[in-house]
């Protein structure tokens, strides 16, 4: 079944992000794991999710609890941009406008297949309050539809000990930028 892992990947995942979630207690003080695991196996497809993010190199992790919608907030905590994730323009009309030399897709469009959400300005900035992320690569983060529909598109990256948002061609990739992502369980 498209979209979801056998018991035997589930209960493997669940491993790497039980020991990922117990080795980084300053990302997430005062949430239980048993409780995000009771969430997680009722959402199989989350789970799935999670996994694409594990299996692009995002080294996905729990940021946070939304009380309003009892949901667990996970986002890519690879110390830089997912390698899995790189070399991508930023949205299927920018693919599209490329003519030659075309990338192998685009952010939102595997943000999308993989089931999750890129990040945006603020959720970016959340990050870095935990560490520090993106100290050589950049990310894609979402662009607000007024920036987008002028051809451009908003990526982040921490340098000098400051958040940077920046702008490019929306059809721009490097290989150095790709795209973090956000699950919400």
């Amino acid at each position: 079944m498209k979209n979801k892992l056998s018991e035997e990947q589930s209960q493997e995942l669940l491993k790497v992000l039980q020991i990922r979630f117990e080795k980084n207690m300053n990302r997430h003080k005062d949430i239980h794991w048993n409780k995000i695991q009771e969430k997680l196996e009722a959402n199989p497809e989350k789970l799935w999710s999670l996994d694409e993010m594990e299996r692009t190199e995002g080294e996905p992790d729990v940021v946070g609890y939304d009380k309003k919608t009892n949901e667990y907030i996970f986002y890519d905590c690879s110390a830089e941009s997912p390698k899995g994730r790189r070399s991508l323009c930023y949205d299927h009309e920018a693919l599209e406008k490329r003519k030659e030399n075309k990338p192998s897709g685009s952010a939102v469009n595997m943000a999308d297949e993989m089931g999750i959400e890129l990040l945006n300005a603020q959720q970016y900035e959340e990050l870095q309050k935990l560490g520090n992320f993106d100290a050589k690569t950049s990310s894609w983060i979402e662009t607000p539809a007024d920036v987008r529909k002028l051809g451009g598109a908003l990526f982040s990256d921490f340098r000098y000990n400051t958040v940077f948002v920046y702008h490019n061609g929306a059809e721009s990739y490097y290989a150095a930028r790709g795209f973090r992502g956000s699950v919400r369980v």
